[in-house]
Order: C-alpha cells, then sequence, then structure tokens
C-alpha cells in the first residue's frame, strides 16, 4: 500500500464518519473524525489483501472499530471526561464505551466500507 492510498483513506473515513455523525446526531468530536479516518485507513489495508471476503472484512472490522472505539473512549470519556459518547443504557455495554448493538452496526456499515476500499484501490491502481 502507498502511503498516498493509505492518506486518501484516512480522509474518506475522516469525512464520511464525520458526515454520518452529524447527519445522526447533529454534531461530531474532532476526536471521532480522527477515529473515523483511521478506521477506515486500517479497513484499507486489510481489505488490500486479495484473500479478504466481504464477510471476513465485515468481522475484522466490527473488531477493529470495537477495539479502537474502547480506547478512544476510554481515552476521551472518562481520561479526559469530554462526555463524547455514553453507551451506559445499551445492552451488553462495557464501561458505557462499547456494546454489542453498535458493535452490530459497525458489522454493517463495513459493508459500503468493503466496497469503498475496493474502489479506492482500483482507482491507485
Amino acid at each position: 500500500m502507498k502511503l498516498s492510498q493509505g492518506l486518501f483513506a484516512f480522509l474518506m473515513g475522516f469525512f464520511i464518519y464525520s458526515l454520518l455523525e452529524i447527519v445522526n446526531r447533529g454534531y461530531t468530536h474532532w476526536t471521532m473524525s480522527l477515529t473515523g479516518g483511521a478506521v477506515l485507513a486500517i479497513m484499507y489495508s486489510v481489505n488490500s489483501r486479495r484473500t479478504m471476503t466481504l464477510i471476513k472484512s465485515c468481522f475484522i472490522g466490527a473488531f477493529v472499530i470495537t477495539a479502537i472505539e474502547f480506547a478512544v473512549g476510554i481515552f476521551d470519556n472518562i481520561i479526559m471526561d469530554w462526555n463524547v459518547w455514553d453507551y451506559s443504557d445499551m445492552p451488553l455495554n462495557v464501561l458505557g464505551q462499547i456494546c454489542l448493538p453498535f458493535s452490530v452496526l459497525w458489522f454493517l456499515l463495513c459493508v459500503p466500507a468493503f466496497y469503498l476500499c475496493r474502489g479506492i484501490k482500483e482507482r491507485f491502481s
């Protein structure tokens, strides 16, 4: 993967995730924009493998996103006390930072991300 491809994927994730949050919540936080960028750059790298299937990508993506969301949540919400989000009222949550319903949502969002990553790869090839 070339640096330009990773940077392009990062910027796409940065802006797309920010837009999704603004449309759904009415606002976003700068750390979530950076997180969205990092996630799509990682998923771009994962999806660049020839053997990657859609279903494998979705499982890996849901795990990666949930893990990053937990780490960012610990920093943003617990250490810094910025209160960016709180899943305490959601079922099967861990410290209010991650929860099963959102992990399922991340799995589903990995479907368009898979095709977006493939499209970026084709554009740069």
